[in-house]
């Protein structure tokens, strides 16, 4: 092979004059020798004051100690090296990069070393501001996501991951559309798109589903991301939880539906409540009149069902208009007792276990005594009811009551281990005529009343309950409505 000879040259400073970067030649001892032109444009110097200065007096004091190992290791090792620093020029502060490379003139002669510094501050701030934005995205409770121009997910944070139940790595690479719910229409998406895709910003509310078919509905913000140019990049998504917002939507649509049903019990109490009277007074006049026992039988049983229709009417305009009682100091715990007391005495109690755990140190309550008892009696019939109801008789029947403080707030607490409410219907309990139990067995109405009445007190009523292993019911009073 032909040995091709190395040409040799000697190359002026000079030559780095128009270099992008900063250059300086410094001799063993540290001395600045020579700078070029744009050293003195990025560090604002106007005349060559750095020829001759200590080049590590350039450099803050933190790193210094680092700059002059490096800088040792270049000159005695014959070695390039690199580093981040920072320079300190008259208190204003520059991020570099450091390469350090040895060189000397002519062989075995002193050893020098180019120093080239790159100002990075620019990049530094941005990368910080990167920095900031990871974090802030990170840890927000708001979901997060970013896409590429064709919609795949590029980046999603924890709060993502949590709501959507999707796994990360299987959110990366794929489109927003696995989280469909099918509820919005083409022309919706196709607003959206048409909408960022020119860089606007564009913000709707969304019925999402999580990876176990749950919906999920926010409200999304969805911003273009946008290059130095202008040009769309990619999109920033940020989701409101608006959870909340639909459970209050719809317990205001009950609460009207409410007040409907009360408007309706009025009407109906005034058109039909004369009438009952009149046939049940009809009624009791036949009975009188007849010897009939087939007849009698038939006339008791009209009786029977005229004095339920009439109780039905009575707790729908008890629940619809404004009671007249007044509100008095009540003793709750003495209410729970006297109710206990009161179921204990049926029938189907009777193997039935009650244990109340009641706390004394519990203040009178402003209440109407009559009402609160009403709701407690009620609830421990439904108790009853529930436990009658079980197949497994050799299975221990038990009701448990407690009342606790709690912050502000009375906490009274009925428990059963009866048959329960299935999932699907603890939704309806508290909604009027709905019932668990056979026809004829109950009016629909004992819970809604009750709610009513416990709404009227401003204090909050609800249920927990598991099939075939109990049911909970939780009263909150406040101490001072």
């Amino acid at each position: 092979m032909r040995n091709i000879p190395t040409k040799k040259f000697n190359f002026d400073f000079r030559l780095f004059e128009n270099f992008q970067d900063m250059y300086f030649v410094v001799s063993r001892n540290g001395e600045i020798l020579d700078i070029n032109r744009t050293a003195y444009d990025i560090l604002k110097i106007t005349t060559k004051n750095l020829i001759h200065q200590n080049f590590f007096d350039l450099i803050e004091p933190a790193f210094v100690g680092r700059a002059k190992l490096l800088f040792t290791n270049c000159i005695e090792e014959n070695k390039n090296e690199t580093l981040f620093s920072k320079f300190n020029i008259d208190g204003q502060i520059f991020d570099v990069n450091l390469f350090l490379s040895p060189f000397s003139e002519q062989p075995n002669e002193n050893m020098y070393c180019i120093i080239s510094a790159r100002d990075v501050t620019d990049q530094r701030l941005k990368e910080n501001e990167l920095m900031r934005f990871y974090y802030v995205a990170q840890n927000t409770l708001n979901p997060v996501q970013i896409t590429d121009l064709q919609g795949k997910m590029i980046y999603v944070n924890p709060a993502f991951v949590t709501t959507s139940g999707y796994a990360r790595e299987e959110l990366i690479g794929k489109n927003p559309s696995i989280f469909s719910s099918g509820k919005h229409s083409k022309k919706f998406w196709d607003k959206m798109w048409n909408t960022i895709s020119s860089g606007k910003v564009w913000a709707g509310e969304v019925e999402n589903r999580k990876k176990n078919g749950d919906p999920f509905y926010t409200q999304l913000l969805i911003s273009p991301i946008l290059d130095s140019d202008g040009n769309v990049t990619g999109f920033f998504g940020i989701h409101r939880d608006l959870a909340e917002k639909k459970l209050l939507e719809k317990q205001l649509i009950h609460t009207q539906k409410m007040e409907s049903i009360g408007t309706l019990a009025a009407g109906v109490a005034h058109e039909v409540g004369n009438p009952l009277a009149s046939i049940s007074a009809l009624v009791q006049v036949v009975q009188r009149s007849t010897n009939d026992e087939f007849a009698k039988e038939k006339l008791e049983l009209i009786k029977k069902q005229v004095t339920r229709i009439s109780k039905i009417i009575r707790d729908l305009v008890d629940f619809s208009r404004p009671s007249n009682y007044e509100l008095q100091l009540t003793d709750i715990n003495q209410n729970i007792n006297e109710a206990i007391e009161i179921i204990k005495v049926g029938a189907k109690a009777k193997d039935i276990q009650f244990s109340a755990e009641l706390n004394k140190r519990i203040p009178l309550l402003p209440l109407i005594s009559d009402q609160i008892q009403q709701i407690f009696v009620n609830i421990l019939l439904n108790a009853v009811d529930a436990i009658a109801e079980l197949e497994d008789s050799r299975k221990q029947k038990r009701i448990e009551i407690s009342s606790e403080i709690i912050d502000d707030f009375v906490i009274i607490v009925f428990s059963d281990n009866g048959k329960g409410i299935p999932e699907e219907n603890l939704a309806k309990v508290f909604e009027p005529f709905f019932t668990t139990k056979q026809a004829g067995k109950g009016t629909g109405l004992g819970l809604w009343v009750s709610y009513g009445i416990i709404k009227s007190f401003q204090g909050d009523i609800k249920v927990e309950s598991k099939l075939n292993q109990g049911t909970t019911f939780t009263i909150t009073l406040p101490i001072q409505p």
